[in-house]
């Protein structure tokens, strides 16, 4: 995104970004779309907006206005809660007091982590309300896939969500006078190639796998993903030549207690299935 800002507008990053994505998934929205649920589409549609299109406004607004990278990861680390707040309050889910604890002794060690690494800068920090807000829209996201279209291929949920919404994105990119652009600049080009990229890795093919994620594993666990951003940072940092202090260490190893304790399954209900398995 932040390549991308050479020689895009925020608004042409998330347009291109989610009209990429949906480009590419059109034949297989096409495929899907004669046998997929009727009764399902409006929930499909409801993931593509909140899911991706929404978020990938929001996102890209709030880094073109420079905050603060720390400060964000931080923020979109609040997803699990999000999901949690959202599955209790408006899906009556009942969620067991040690998953909750768990949720949150996962994001305190990812907050020490970001804090030990770097400074927290507050410059344009209304900006990181944003992406607040988009982890509010990715906990109602996970909470919508995980009831309504759990049932469902997750690549005929992903495509077709994301084919829908290559429409307003299309829309958008018009609208900003994207198709304008002086497509021999390299600069413009290159700007292009990032944002297609970003659309093609990010939002298409990483929605498939976290949609597969919710479906085997859970809406729950899928968030805890969010997490797992410091251990590829400080592996990117340790192929680099930089040392892992041992309080790092311990702030992963306190993620990794949160992420045990969110997924730890209940003993009754574990004899339970047993039992009902052995009754099959």
């Amino acid at each position: 995104m932040k390549y991308s800002q050479q020689g895009l507008t925020a608004a042409q990053i998330a347009a291109l970004r989610i009209f990429s994505a949906g480009i590419v998934l059109l034949p297989f929205a096409c495929y899907y779309i004669v046998r997929f649920p009727k009764n399902k589409i409006i929930y499909t549609l409801l993931a593509g907006l909140v899911g991706n299109l929404i978020p990938a406004f929001l996102f890209t607004k709030a880094i073109s206005k420079n905050i603060d990278s720390a400060l964000a990861g931080i923020l979109n680390s609040l997803t699990p809660i999000c999901v949690v707040i959202i599955a209790i309050l408006f899906f009556k889910d009942v969620i067991k007091p040690k998953k909750i604890v768990g949720v949150v002794i996962g994001f305190v060690g990812l907050c020490i982590l970001t804090l030990l690494q770097q400074s927290v800068s507050f410059e344009n920090s209304g900006y990181a309300l944003l992406i607040f807000a988009a982890t509010i829209l990715y906990g109602i996201n996970v909470n919508v896939v995980s009831h309504y279209l759990k049932n469902l291929k997750p690549v005929q949920v992903t495509a077709i969500s994301l084919a829908f919404m290559a429409i307003p994105s299309g829309i958008v990119l018009w609208w900003n006078g994207f198709f304008q652009l002086d497509f021999s600049d390299h600069v413009v080009r290159n700007a292009v190639i990032a944002s297609t990229l970003l659309g093609v890795v990010a939002s298409a093919i990483a929605t498939a796998l976290f949609y597969i994620l919710v479906k085997n594993a859970g809406g729950l666990f899928a968030s805890l993903v969010t997490y797992g951003v410091p251990f590829i940072a400080l592996l990117w940092g340790f192929l680099d030549g930089e040392k892992i202090t041992w309080l790092e260490i311990a702030c992963l190893g306190l993620i990794l207690i949160g992420v045990y304790l969110a997924n730890l399954p209940d003993k009754k209900e574990g004899r339970l299935e047993l039992e009902f398995e052995k009754e099959k």
